[in-house]
């Protein structure tokens, strides 16, 4: 008995993989423009939040603090 279960086990293992196999496992060349703009993009907002004149002072405020602060 259990060598008809194993045998049935294994063949629906191998089913489930050759079904797998044939899926696209990655992205396609328009996905990674996509993804290469939307990474652009973040990083060109998150530049404009850290250089301005508000964080700016925040950051130089708590370096100089972090600098000044007894051991």
């Amino acid at each position: 008995m259990w060598r008809a279960v194993r045998a049935r086990v294994r063949g629906w293992g191998c089913r489930v993989r050759a079904r797998r196999g044939g899926r696209d496992a990655g992205m396609a060349t328009s996905e990674y423009a996509v993804g290469i703009l939307v990474a652009v993009a973040f990083a060109m907002a998150f530049y404009k939040v850290v250089t301005s004149a508000a964080v700016s002072g925040q950051l130089a405020s708590i370096v100089s603090r972090a600098l000044s602060a007894a051991v």
